[in-house]
């Protein structure tokens, strides 16, 4: 049964499976950490004799531990000084601490290192199957606590409320959907429509989280691209003669425009067409 205990911070769960490391291996030394910017930076170390690992910093690729990230799976070597298998980058550190025998075991989450933990011995050990295998089943065993914190993440993120707009910030934020829907109309261009229409779908995204509710039986309503642009124009209190003027249109074709998306919508007024329109997430 597993030492590492759930909901403890990330900190004292590297350290416990540090200790359980050394436990299971039967290892006098034991160290290890978790990758921060691009590097494991040694957090817990036990068994020392003395301070030659502290500030021990290991980048994938380098040395015997970034070597097991990088392959994903336990490296090891019975005299760490005449290895020809790795790089020597961390020479000062392990040899430092005299040790001769050390072992190094990545964890990996969702097939990508996380950090690396490593046992160790001042003398020449055999490491086997019956030393790995219990060893790995540590660091699994941490790599799987910090898959479920990171969906557990997820999901807080997910679930946050978006930031509340106020007032002046959300009638800015209207006047910009109707500013670009008015530039979009403009274009002949259909791929710069097309960047326009996402950054259109972001900001739709912004309000929609402060939408009204929409107690009415849920309809899908589709509005031509005319008819939203109309419509959003209309939404900032412009008149038929105005909206015409912006989108490069006759009055008479806005005006034919805004009807057939009143009828829609079901809406008798252009302000009931715009408040229903913005109940379905259409306008912002």
């Amino acid at each position: 049964m597993s030492t590492i205990a759930r909901c403890e911070p990330v900190e004292q769960l590297v350290a416990e499976g540090v200790r359980e490391l050394a436990r299971c291996t039967r290892f006098p030394v034991a160290f290890g950490g978790l990758i921060d910017h691009g590097t494991v930076s040694v957090t817990n170390i036990i068994g020392n004799r003395t301070r030659s690992l502290d500030g021990l910093s290991v980048r994938p690729e380098r040395g015997l531990g970034g070597r097991a990230m990088i392959e994903l799976r336990p490296r090891m070597t019975n005299d760490y000084r005449t290895s020809r298998q790795i790089t020597h980058d961390y020479d000062v550190y392990v040899l430092g601490e005299g040790l001769r025998t050390l072992l190094a075991l990545p964890i990996i989450v969702d097939g990508r290192p996380r950090g690396v933990l490593y046992a160790g011995a001042w003398e020449e050990s055999q490491i086997g199957g019956v030393t790995t295998a219990p060893a790995m089943g540590v660091v699994q065993r941490i790599g799987t606590e910090l898959r479920v914190r990171d969906e557990v993440e997820r999901r807080v993120r997910e679930m946050a409320p978006a930031p509340v707009l106020d007032a002046t910030q959300r009638e800015d934020l209207r006047e910009s959907f109707a500013e670009l829907r008015s530039i979009a109309a403009l274009l002949t261009d259909d791929a710069l429509r097309g960047r326009i229409a996402s950054v259109e779908r972001r900001l739709l995204g912004l309000a929609a989280p402060q939408a009204e509710p929409v107690t009415e039986p849920v309809q899908t309503v589709h509005l031509s691209r005319r008819e939203l642009d109309v419509l959003s124009c209309a939404a900032m209190g412009s008149t038929n003669a105005q909206i015409a003027a912006q989108l490069s249109l006759r009055e008479g074709t806005v005006k034919a425009y805004l009807g057939a998306a009143m009828s829609k919508l079901d809406a008798s007024t252009r302000h009931a067409a715009v408040t229903r329109a913005r109940r379905l997430g259409l306008l912002p």
